[in-house]
């Protein structure tokens, strides 16, 4: 199994009403924020070890599990909404850096919100970095009707318990899934990831190693995502931008033509300071395929 070079410690801190979960690397300096890392959807923070290992310097480092996932807990709700993963983070950054500007890293949909965050509180980011963030394909109003029932419908089959997560008879059987979705993880990450990844329940079939993220994270968002409202929240940001993408073009396999990287790099210019970057032999989960050099993008872009 992967052995983490730099230990880290976990943290449980009050914020709307849930008990985030935060995994944190050395200690805090005075004056000096952290560097904070947000994963991605259905991942957790300790996603974030392979990079941490990596990094040449010493930083205080701070990544928490967003609601619903790890073991930040949802509080039962049966979807999740993009202004509240905003509104977290604002809470989050108060805790742990007071006032002072931070440097933060998000990967797919941690990427989306530092997107998001950094023009709704440009005075709070340093300098974002964000790994294959690219937002959604455009719809228009008239999917509206549709979406909206689609939406319902998802809802009622949450609730008849039809859109749950698949269990493992054990911890190789989650490390075989990874290694599946992501064919360069190598077995020795994929068994580490597994233990922080999943965690054993007690069923009616016996112990089974089950996901540590709600299924209500599967049900798709009622509001038609709009691309002007991300273009002027992008033209709102002042930090310096870090866009990072794999040359595994992960964009095409996911919307088949509706949405391509020559769209998200047009979109990024909206952007007043922004720097693309590619990582070869990557595919979308790079912090895991090339952490070294994600790592040495992020250490560079910082300083």
């Amino acid at each position: 199994m992967y052995q983490a070079l730099r230990a880290s410690r976990s943290e449980f801190v009050p914020i709307r009403n849930l008990s985030y979960h935060l995994r944190l690397w050395g200690e805090p300096e005075a004056g000096k924020p952290p560097l904070v890392l947000l994963h991605g959807w259905m991942d957790v923070a300790a996603s974030w070890q392979f990079v941490v290992d990596a990094l040449a310097g010493s930083r205080y480092v701070v990544a928490p599990d967003w609601r619903g996932f790890g073991l930040t807990d949802g509080r039962g709700v049966d979807n999740y909404w993009m202004p509240d993963y905003l509104a977290d983070l604002d809470l989050l950054l108060d805790h742990v850096a007071g006032d002072v500007p931070c440097d933060i890293v998000g990967h797919s949909m941690g990427g989306n919100v530092l997107m998001h965050y950094a023009g709704v509180r440009p005075q709070r980011v340093r300098r974002a970095v964000n790994l294959e963030g690219f937002g959604m394909p455009a719809v228009q109003p008239t999917q509206a009707p549709e979406r909206y029932g689609k939406w319902i419908d998802e809802i009622k089959r949450l609730h008849r318990g039809e859109m749950g997560l698949a269990g493992y008879a054990g911890v190789e059987g989650v490390a075989r899934r990874l290694m599946k979705t992501n064919p360069r993880l190598g077995q020795d990450k994929a068994d580490w990831l597994a233990a922080h990844w999943s965690a054993p329940r007690l069923t009616d079939a016996g112990e089974r190693w089950e996901i540590l993220g709600d299924p209500a994270h599967k049900i798709l968002n009622a509001n038609l995502f709009r691309v002007d409202e991300m273009l002027a929240l992008y033209a709102a940001i002042t930090a310096p931008v870090l866009a990072v993408e794999a040359a595994d073009d992960s964009m095409s396999k996911w919307w088949k033509g509706r949405y391509d990287l020559a769209e998200y790099h047009e979109r990024l210019k909206s952007v007043p300071d922004v720097r693309v970057e590619q990582v070869t032999d990557a595919g979308h989960m790079l912090h895991h395929d090339q952490p070294a050099r994600i790592a040495a993008l992020i250490e560079e872009f910082l300083a």
